[in-house]
């Protein structure tokens, strides 16, 4: 199929299951935030595979090829990860800058980083089991969580992400094996640190994938547009992809006006095209979303574009939500339409 259309990871969270004002009002976790949740926590397991149930069918209604599980039940894309591991104070945490150079709580590293037990598995088992389409799961990057940490216990920041890598390639394993059609791997400290990231983002990125085999995706933004408000015309990091161990690299390109230009030196690459302007609640028409898609093809074939929003969706109302994703699907039948003479 031509222009599959997929999330890149999140959809909004139910208002009686998160309190999105107190969402809204943060910086992304790194630590647990369990005051976000609304619900008592012990019937919080049961609402949130409720609240996923809802996110697969909007998917579904929506008519997208590629389902996520919404990421209903995380708190961030990368806490629920990144807390989880052995070697992680998770009681005392550490300080680092996040993108925006604000001082936020981060995990703090005290010992080796291992993952004991897999951690996103159980998630990925009831998104297979609720949807007979191909689906899609994420984890948070290895060089991304390496940069979301106070290191306490490694020699270098390097050394630490490396440990990630490890914890992220088992995760991995464990999620294709139970039959995930991809994992994407979400990295925007890439496009964050790109000075740092030069140095060993992609051999970190490529030690996380090592003896892989599915279809591996890897996912750089310009940070959540409900927080950072300005984007760039151009990315920090992306060609320097083109020596990754990856099938599909995902980019926004909607909001910033990406010039998409620079796709050609990713030859090979399937690009999770960003086509939803998650800045703004309005919902596009078809046409925009497909003028948005045509500006990448005199750079990517057709046969190697997939359409998906510009980050994860969790901060817009579920309406807003619904309605773009609608339009994107639209879009895409038109491109196949047009495609087909």
């Amino acid at each position: 199929m031509l222009f599959p259309t997929s999330l890149v990871g999140s959809y909004p969270q139910p208002d009686w299951l998160i309190d999105r004002d107190k969402l809204a009002g943060r910086f992304p976790p790194r630590v647990r935030a369990t005051e976000l949740w609304r619900v008592d926590p012990q019937f919080l397991l049961e609402a949130q595979r409720d609240a996923t149930l809802l996110a697969i069918r909007a998917q579904e209604d929506a008519g997208l090829d590629i389902i996520t599980d919404g990421e209903v039940r995380r708190e961030s894309y990368s806490n629920a990860f990144a807390t989880a591991l052995d070697g992680i104070d998770i009681d005392n945490p550490g300080t680092a800058p996040d993108r925006s150079g604000h001082p936020n709580p981060v995990p703090r590293i005290v010992g080796p980083i291992r993952r004991r037990e897999p951690v996103g598995l159980a998630d990925l088992e009831f998104l297979r089991a609720h949807t007979d389409r191909q689906v899609k799961i994420t984890v948070p990057g290895p060089f991304t969580m390496s940069e979301q940490a106070q290191n306490d216990y490694y020699p270098t920041k390097e050394e630490a992400a490396f440990g990630y890598a490890a914890a992220v390639n088992a995760e991995m394993r464990d999620l294709f094996a139970a039959g995930a059609d991809i994992v994407q791997v979400d990295e925007p400290y890439l496009q964050a640190r790109p000075d740092t990231a030069k140095k060993y983002g992609v051999a970190v990125l490529n030690a996380a994938l090592d003896g892989i085999t599915g279809t591996k995706a890897v996912h750089l933004c310009f940070g959540y547009a409900a927080i950072i408000h300005e984007r760039p015309s151009g990315y920090s990091f992306l060609p320097e992809l083109a020596g990754a161990d990856v099938d599909q690299i995902s980019i926004e390109t909607a909001q910033s006006a990406l010039d998409t230009s620079v796709l050609a030196e990713l030859p090979g690459k399937t690009i999770i095209l960003g086509v939803l302007d998650l800045s703004t609640p309005e919902v596009e028409t078809p046409e925009v979303v497909a003028d948005r898609v045509r500006r990448a093809l005199p750079y990517v074939p057709a046969e190697r574009i997939v359409l998906a929003p510009d980050c994860g969706m969790k901060y817009l109302p579920r309406e807003s939500a619904n309605g773009k994703l609608a339009s994107m699907t639209a879009a895409a039948q038109q491109l196949r339409a047009e495609l087909a003479g």
